[in-house]
């Protein structure tokens, strides 16, 4: 498989949460045949290929969709409303899982929205599908689809893959439903959702700045929710102390948050300041407005899409041939093109309306 420039992480915001065997989203049906799609990755890599999984959900309407991915986006995928059934898979970081839970016989299709193959080109082609669609390897010559094109964006791949193999799909269809009961917050009480961790260090913006953010935000009385993913608690309380929050403005503890609570939390923030992890993603999915801090990857390859504005993506590249070549996003310090983005430039992004003047993002 092609080297990922994307961290290598699975999940983090599930950690501690069970999802009910059999994974069942709700929306399958006995007797119909099945599209085995995988894509056993994490919360970010499932949310980018949502206009892939819509395009088999519209074009394969009389099929069950069911998604080979890790048990706990099973939450995730339900809210996608394309995917019938979750496959739960087990690998070590951003590996190939070395087996797949028996979906059917003989599925109808398989399609590989993992990687480039071979691995996992090989691993679906031992379901003995009637067909499977992937970008073609030389190490396995009786898969003809299109190229592999190392850096393109996330969304556009997938979507590529599709379209050579003559289904419609649209990279900028990314949104997905909020979880059942989120409720709009009442006028002016829509938090500022702050998100100070990341996997590595490389992708994390320094403590103190977080805190500035945080500190300059509560000072115009609007309210400020630092999130923990697993592990992250301290960091988030740290954040929270250093801008004056109380401890009551952390939301997450030593697992995390289970993930249909933060996607409810999510969905009901007034912005997102993140930096480029799963929870980006998220705030692009659920329409939230978003300012994203990219370091070691250029929003070129990983950036929401344009969308009137809602989501800023700040980067200072070392040139412009970082967008065709991303940095270290597993190194153990801060990246210095994550360094070069200031407190009041992303302060001007938070405060400011959606669409007001800021060049959109996205390929």
């Amino acid at each position: 498989m092609t080297p990922d420039p994307r961290p290598r992480t699975t999940p983090r915001h599930a950690a501690g949460r069970a999802v009910p065997a059999p994974y069942d989203t709700g929306h399958a049906r006995s007797g119909r045949p099945a599209v085995v799609v995988l894509r056993a990755l994490g919360t970010g890599d499932l949310l980018t290929a949502v206009p892939a999984l819509r395009a088999l959900r519209r074009g394969l309407p009389d099929h069950d969709i069911l998604l080979a991915a890790p048990a706990e986006l099973a939450p995730l995928a339900r809210l996608t409303r394309c995917v019938d059934r979750v496959l739960p898979t087990t690998a070590r970081e951003r590996a190939v899982p070395t087996t797949l839970p028996r979906a059917a016989a003989r599925p109808a299709l398989a399609v590989n929205l993992h990687g480039s193959g071979p691995a996992s080109h090989r691993l679906l082609a031992r379901l003995a599908p009637d067909a499977l669609w992937a970008f073609r390897h030389p190490s396995v010559p009786g898969i003809r689809g299109p190229a592999w094109v190392p850096y393109e964006h996330e969304r556009l791949r997938w979507c590529r893959l599709l379209r050579w193999y003559g289904l419609p799909a649209d990279p900028d269809d990314v949104r997905i439903a909020p979880p059942d009961g989120t409720r709009d917050p009442a006028p002016g009480a829509a938090p500022v959702l702050l998100h100070p961790g990341a996997a590595a260090p490389a992708r994390r913006w320094p403590v103190d700045r977080f805190a500035a953010v945080a500190r300059q935000v509560r000072h115009t009385g609007r309210p400020v929710v630092v999130t923990a993913g697993p592990g992250e608690e301290q960091l988030a309380r740290a954040v929270a102390e250093k801008a004056g929050l109380p401890p009551s403005a952390v939301a997450g503890g030593p697992h995390g948050l289970p993930l249909d609570e933060l996607c409810a939390l999510v969905a009901g923030a007034a912005c997102v300041v993140v930096g480029d992890t799963g929870i980006a993603h998220l705030a692009t999915a659920l329409g939230t407005r978003s300012v994203v801090l990219h370091g070691p990857v250029s929003p070129a390859l990983w950036g929401p899409p344009s969308d009137g504005g809602r989501h800023i993506a700040l980067w200072y590249p070392d040139g412009p041939a970082d967008a065709g070549r991303p940095g270290d996003p597993h190194a153990d310090r801060p990246d210095p093109r994550l360094l070069r983005i200031g407190v009041d430039e992303v302060l001007a992004a938070v405060l400011e309306p959606a669409g007001a003047g800021r060049p959109e993002a996205g390929p």
